[in-house]
């Protein structure tokens, strides 16, 4: 046991020293080093008698637990250091570390590396305003699976740098601010899992680099608006507004400006994650729902087109623009109040993966083209009207049960109503062969003459038989029959022609 807790003290002190190796200690690194208790300028280069014969707890700057001897604070304020600080620093291996001071040094020229920027630390309180302030070396604000509260008050300054803004599943309440319109390099911006009370902020669509926008699951409702321009978020490939309140007709002059979408990229056979151009030091992460699963803080490949519009108040036809969208993976429109038809455009959805429309009012017959989709996964129609026979075919003899369900009208494989030569259904033209037949006179009335010649004979020879036999009783039952069945047949027949 010894053994092993000597190498431990000596990989961490040899973790420390590292670090310490990465900068050069100059005086003038330190310059605005403030002492508030001595009310004077002041600083000290703290690393300067860090050596290996030392214990490191005993090394200026540095905290450690009593018990365990783990390193949990490390103050090198005004420390005159000078140097990059590399993503792939030592100091990384101190995984007790609490508390964490590198103020008033010299770091120009370094990224914030996302292995500090904050998710799931369970933080608490607000976000503070300071957060928005310009800052040209700060790209990626990454404050997820917290517990912060209150209204985003931060206001971001004009000529920020943010590239990635991420507050997912937080506590926040209020409006979108309106400042993220000064970030113009942003790529990412994700607001979803909180409580924000706002209408569509349709003004986020002049963020021309924006590629991914989340405000799932929050209290965000109306109609979404759309001004007449023809240039808001063009290059957005992942559009998440599911679990909100939204109403109205789908947002087709949106969904119409979607150039990303509108192009299958040869690359994307070989797709990579998106990131900046410092890919060592930020991959975007967002969460997805796609083929009927949620992925929590997965890395966005540039080959995801998803748009996600489920669980709202839609209402109103399916935009057939959407079959525009030809690079388009996942579309999830469930659980809306949406009807008409499915539009027969979607079979230009030439690599759609994954489409849910299942728990709306949409009618008629699923469109046969769409049995050419032969990248599709997972298919969900269920809990609609729809009727008619299932498409064959392709991916189409895949789907299960599940995959139709609450259609009473529809017939076909896999359903137990099978669309067959035993139980076809009528088309159209079928129908309209049969009424011309019942609406042509000549064939009625050769009908009703034979019949009535028939009758005459048939009724003169029982009336004959009756009074022969004297059972008059018996006839009067017969004749009032008679007549109720002639009278029932007249009135028919008066009825339709």
């Amino acid at each position: 046991m010894g053994c092993v807790k000597l190498v431990f003290f000596m990989l961490l002190k040899l973790d420390l020293l590292e670090f310490k190796n990465m900068f050069t200690v100059n005086p003038n690194a330190s310059d605005y080093c403030y002492d508030y208790t001595d009310q004077r300028m002041q600083s000290y280069p703290r690393t300067l008698f860090w050596n290996k014969s030392t214990d490191c707890c005993s090394w200026d700057g540095i905290h450690c637990d009593e018990t365990t001897g783990q390193v949990v604070e490390l103050d090198l304020r005004c420390s005159q250091l000078q140097g990059k600080f590399h993503s792939n620093s030592s100091l990384f291996q101190l995984s007790n570390l609490k508390r964490l001071d590198l103020s008033f040094n010299d770091f120009t020229g370094s990224l914030i590396s996302p292995k500090f920027d904050l998710g799931s630390n369970n933080l608490e309180g607000t976000i503070p305003q300071c957060v928005g302030e310009r800052n040209e070396y700060l790209l990626d604000l990454d404050l997820s699976n917290n517990r912060l509260s209150g209204t985003i008050n931060t206001t971001f300054s004009i000529g920020n740098s943010f590239k990635a803004i991420s507050l997912h599943g937080n506590k926040l309440t209020g409006k979108v601010p309106r400042s993220l319109i000064n970030c113009k390099y942003l790529k990412l911006l994700d607001l979803g899992n909180n409580q924000l009370n706002d209408t569509f902020p349709n003004w986020l669509g002049y963020l021309s680099q924006l590629k991914i926008l989340s405000l799932r699951s929050n209290k965000l409702h109306g109609p979404i608006k759309s001004s007449g321009s023809t240039n808001l978020f063009m290059r957005l490939q992942i559009l998440d507004l599911s679990s909100n309140g939204f109403s109205g007709n789908l947002p087709e002059r949106i969904l119409g400006n979607l150039q990303t979408m509108k192009k299958i990229d040869e690359n994307t056979r070989f797709p990579e994650y998106i990131s900046d151009q410092y890919e060592i030091y930020y991959v975007y992460l967002t969460t997805i729902t796609t083929k009927g699963q949620d992925y929590d803080s997965v890395r966005i490949l540039d080959s995801n087109m998803i748009i996600n519009l489920s669980k709202n108040r839609f209402e109103g036809h399916i935009p057939s623009i959407i079959g525009d969208l030809v690079g388009l993976r996942t579309l999830n429109l469930s659980r809306n109040a949406l009807e008409g038809h499915i539009p027969a455009s979607f079979q230009n959805l030439s690599v759609l993966e994954s489409l849910d429309l299942s728990s709306n009012r949409i009618s008629g017959e699923i469109p046969q083209q769409l049995a050419s989709l032969t990248f599709l996964e997972v298919l969900n129609l269920s809990h609609n009207h729809l009727v008619g026979c299932i498409p064959k075919g392709k991916q189409f003899d895949s789907f299960g049960n599940t995959s139709y369900q609450g259609n009473d009208g529809l017939r076909g494989f896999p359903l137990s109503k099978l669309c067959g030569v035993d139980d076809q259904v009528t088309t159209p033209a079928e129908l309209d062969q049969e009424e011309e037949e019942e609406d042509s006179p000549m064939i009625s009335w050769q009908g009703v003459l034979v019949g009535y010649g028939c009758g005459l004979v048939i009724g003169l020879s029982v009336i004959y038989i009756m009074w022969s036999t004297q059972y008059p009783a018996w006839f009067s039952r017969m004749d009032l029959k008679l007549e109720h069945i002639i009278t029932t047949r007249m009135k028919k027949h008066k009825k339709r022609y």
